[in-house]
């Protein structure tokens, strides 16, 4: 059964870890991940970027794919199938009518008036359907989707703008991340994530969470940081292994094999990543 985020992720607030919220590509991606969590008993969220959305079908073939999942398999952990980076109001409701339990609106690149606003409208949309909504305040820059834009940190003043205005659930305030890989040490604004905490009822969430080293991790998480996203680290993974199988395996040509000998390396890293969060229900 999939749910909205808003318990898993209250709960992850109040006892001091972080819910992974994984990317996912296909079929495979998100088969690895929901065997991977149902065997550690943990909740997880599964993120579709629109591009990823657009290569796998569409929303309505992705609810019904990750449905069948959680039945064939027997899944019986907390999934939220999320919407990544929406972003515009018309992609959020599709994917609600569809049957996506959570999603994220990013009206970031607007002044904030306009972000509030066209946020406001997808989360009246969202909460009449027990959709969860998480927005952004500031803009997190680095490369997504093959979109590649800037940075601009975020402020507690609007981030308490942006949520009084919508009540939204949580909230993805600009800190220093980046999505995709890093040039250089990330440089992670603690002091402000801490604040924003404090001041906030709601749970923040922390993009671009690749290449970040682990005592950053765990300190993100001590500050508040309650869902995490990961998806260039679980390509870059798959990525890997897959093209040492075909170097040692030239003449296999069975996608199954081929797609799948990624299989054992992904799960080893999601396991190494949610022990990491420190994750449990």
């Amino acid at each position: 059964m999939l749910v909205n985020f808003n318990e898993m992720l209250m709960q992850a607030k109040k006892g001091h870890y972080a819910v992974p919220h994984f990317n996912i590509n296909n079929l495979e991606w998100a088969k690895y991940i929901l065997e991977e969590c149902s065997e550690k008993n943990i909740p997880v969220i599964l993120g579709v970027s629109e591009g990823a959305a657009k290569y796998m079908g569409g929303f309505h073939a992705i609810v019904g794919m990750v449905k069948g999942l959680i039945e064939d398999l027997n899944i019986e952990i907390p999934v939220c199938l999320h919407v990544d980076h929406g972003s515009c109001k018309e992609t959020c409701i599709n994917a609600i009518d569809a049957g996506f339990t959570s999603v994220m609106i990013d009206a970031s690149r607007h002044e904030l008036s306009k972000n509030i606003e066209i946020t406001k409208e997808v989360v009246d949309y969202a909460h009449e359907r027990g959709v969860s909504v998480e927005a952004e305040v500031g803009h997190i820059g680095g490369t997504e989707d093959n979109i590649t834009s800037s940075a601009t940190n975020a402020t507690l003043k609007d981030c308490q703008t942006l949520y009084e205005n919508t009540k939204i659930d949580a909230l993805a305030p600009a800190l220093g991340s980046v999505h995709g890989f890093y040039q250089g040490e990330p440089n992670l604004d603690f002091d402000t994530m801490q604040i924003i905490n404090e001041k906030l009822p709601i749970p923040l969430v922390l993009h671009g969470g690749t290449g970040i080293p682990d005592d950053k991790i765990k300190k993100a998480i001590s500050c508040g940081i309650s869902k995490i996203n990961i998806n260039t680290d679980l390509q870059a993974t798959w990525a890997n292994a897959l093209r040492k199988f075909l170097s040692e395996n030239p003449t296999v040509y069975d996608p199954r094999k081929i797609i799948g000998s990624g299989e054992k390396a992904m799960k080893e890293r999601i396991a190494e990543i949610v022990t990491l969060f420190g994750t449990r229900r």
